[in-house]
């Protein structure tokens, strides 16, 4: 896996996600959310395989262990970079998602699909966590909990927003990952996300991949946005 930023294709369509991506002339790490998976189904993956673009299939499972294990296995036979389960759904849950991607082919973490859990969402406030889901703890102890329980399932690691990348770093290892969005460029705005920073700060802070949408798909130029966000990320 490369470590390019992942665009998020917030759109509903093919067309709309083909019109934006006939703008590149190079590959590129995508992100595909509930929005273009369920108005278009698995085509969508299909047809962006076939343009040799490398996909983080955004899906937030979270079900009974059963389910999630028989919709693991159905997407393992796509050559997905990424795919998330919900780490709310339990160690049990996360062990059948692993044990579908292992059942499906290969058990190795450098050629299977790597299975990542998602911590508190990046839109959620610890306000919000508090008094919503009643989880009477700091958002930091909440996703640091969530994280360490992802790894005893043997998942490749979570979702988080990058202001717990470091936490997550130092309680579960370099190797785990930590895949942030939230990101923005400077000025930008934030829409309904609430834990952001900037795509150099989430560098700086520990995130080993990040995922980035409006900025560049909301962009007058998204390319040249695009081009920013790639040289942020990597020091350039």
């Amino acid at each position: 896996m490369n470590r390019k930023p992942f665009i998020a294709l917030d759109f509903a369509t093919w067309e709309e996600t083909s019109l934006f991506l006939d703008l590149f002339t190079e590959s590129l790490n995508v992100k595909v959310g509930m929005e273009l998976y369920l108005q278009n189904g698995p085509a969508i993956i299909e047809k962006l395989l076939d343009k040799d673009h490398r996909i983080f299939l955004d899906l937030k499972l979270h079900d009974i262990p059963n389910t999630v294990f028989g919709a693991v296995k159905g997407l393992a036979q796509y050559d997905l970079d990424l795919l998330n389960v919900h780490a709310a759904g339990g160690r049990m849950m996360m062990e059948r998602a692993m044990e579908a991607l292992h059942a499906a082919g290969s058990s190795t973490k450098q050629s299977r699909t790597k299975c990542i859990a998602v911590t508190q969402l990046t839109s959620t406030t610890e306000s919000q966590m508090q008094n919503e889901q009643l989880i009477q703890h700091s958002i930091n102890e909440s996703v640091i909990h969530y994280a360490s329980l992802a790894r005893e399932a043997g998942l490749d690691g979570v979702v988080c927003s990058p202001h717990e990348a470091a936490l997550v770093r130092e309680e579960c290892g370099e190797d785990f990952l930590r895949v942030t969005p939230g990101i923005r460029l400077k000025n930008d705005d934030k829409g309904d996300q609430q834990r952001i920073t900037t795509p150099k700060k989430a560098k700086e802070s520990g995130s080993s991949l990040i995922v980035v949408g409006r900025s560049i798909t909301k962009a007058a130029d998204p390319v040249r946005a695009y081009e920013k966000v790639v040289n942020e990320w990597e020091g350039l």
